[in-house]
């Protein structure tokens, strides 16, 4: 039975099938082949995303697309050209300050890039950037917000490994500030090494100026991430409360929002709700049938005799992420191999939170590089 889902699941992979029809068409062949009442399917379809800390995903889209169209992002882009703006290479590296900023509030990867690439790719080719390297720099840049916290593939990974939420998100801040970091050096170095963005510094407002501008923007992930971290509510709540907060600055305060606008908002984020939940559903599904037939036990002893030290553990299992990613959206990666793979790093003494973080990285990498290159849905 098994092997059979696993060639369907990929056989529809390589048909262009979508990722969450893919391992539904899977889980369904293998009920049928296993003679267990398909009724099964609705029950565990619903257990799958019958989970409150997932209620987060949703307020999260909303928040950040509210952020978008309330002239949020705009203001972010333009606080974050003011600290970097000035030096050469100061747009690229603007618009990955400006995806960590925005990380910090949406928690997904694709709000980010609606958010800030739309701002910011058609001003680097403006300033002679080349398309290509604006299109991936956004994509990289990106990939910050499932690293930072909130992170949407976090809580996926939280609530199928049943781990701590808010020490997820704790644990995410040092890695999320690294990376970003790193790249913006890359970008400052590269960019002088390619003779570009010599005038990237046009239009830049002061820091003081753009600090006063941005500043009911910039209070957001205080309040959020100081929310969460201060114990005033959980990472589920903080997510209605980012909700609240965008639109009170965007309607109320920079008054960019009209009434007419929140049909829009709205649609857009139950349409990208909706592809997470319904990934979710059926991989919960997927990952019952796997646990049903033994295969999470059966791969975790192999694993066990084939790998005789968590520094070869981690190494197997940095690199078959990385893969994986390349060809497996995230949240469906995460929910099928995370109940297989914690119990074996809990095993070698590894610490489920640390090796959540590994998972997020390795497939948030996996995710913008070929032959696929798409930006994950969280």
């Amino acid at each position: 039975m098994t092997p059979v889902m696993l060639i369907t699941m990929v056989l529809c992979f390589l048909l262009t099938i979508s990722v969450a029809v893919s391992i539904g068409l899977a889980s369904v062949l293998g009920i049928h082949l296993s003679n267990v009442n398909m009724l099964i399917s609705v029950k565990e379809l619903f257990s799958s995303i019958n989970k409150f800390p997932l209620a987060a995903i949703p307020f999260f889209i909303l928040a950040g697309n509210i952020m978008d169209t309330g002239g949020i992002s705009r203001r972010l882009v333009e606080f974050a050209k003011s600290i970097v703006g000035g030096v050469q290479g100061g747009l690229p590296m603007t618009m990955v300050l400006t995806c960590m900023i925005f990380a910090a509030v949406s928690g997904s990867s694709v709000a980010t890039t609606f958010a800030i690439g739309a701002i910011l790719i058609p001003a680097l080719i403006k300033h002679g950037y080349p398309r290509p390297y604006a299109a991936s720099l956004q994509a990289t840049s990106a990939e910050l917000g499932v690293i930072i916290p909130p992170s949407i593939p976090l809580i996926l990974y939280g609530v199928s490994a049943e781990v701590s939420i808010g020490e997820l998100f704790i644990a995410g801040v040092g890695p999320g500030l690294f990376i970003g970091f790193a790249l913006m050096l890359f970008v400052w170095i590269y960019c002088k090494y390619k003779g570009w963005g010599h005038n990237d510094g046009e239009g830049r407002l002061g820091v003081g100026r753009a600090t006063l501008k941005a500043g009911w923007a910039l209070l957001m992930p205080v309040i959020i991430l100081g929310g969460i971290y201060g114990g005033v509510f959980t990472p589920t709540e903080a997510a209605a409360v980012a909700v609240f907060y965008a639109l009170l600055v965007g309607m109320v305060i920079y008054r960019e929002i009209r009434i007419t606008d929140l049909f829009g908002i709205l649609r857009k984020s139950v349409i990208s709700s909706a592809v997470i939940m319904f990934i979710i559903a059926n991989a919960g599904l997927f990952a019952f049938l796997l646990t049903r037939a033994g295969v999470p036990e059966a791969i975790g002893l192999w694993l066990k005799d084939i790998l005789e030290s968590p520094g070869l553990f981690l190494l197997g299992v940095n690199i078959t992420l990385f893969l994986i990613g390349m060809f497996i959206e995230t949240s469906a990666a995460i929910l099928v191999l995370a109940p297989i793979l914690v119990p074996v790093a809990i095993y070698f003494g590894i610490d489920p939170v640390h090796f959540g973080l590994i998972m997020v990285v390795n497939l948030a990498m996996g995710m913008i590089t070929p032959p696929f290159g798409a930006s994950p849905w969280g």
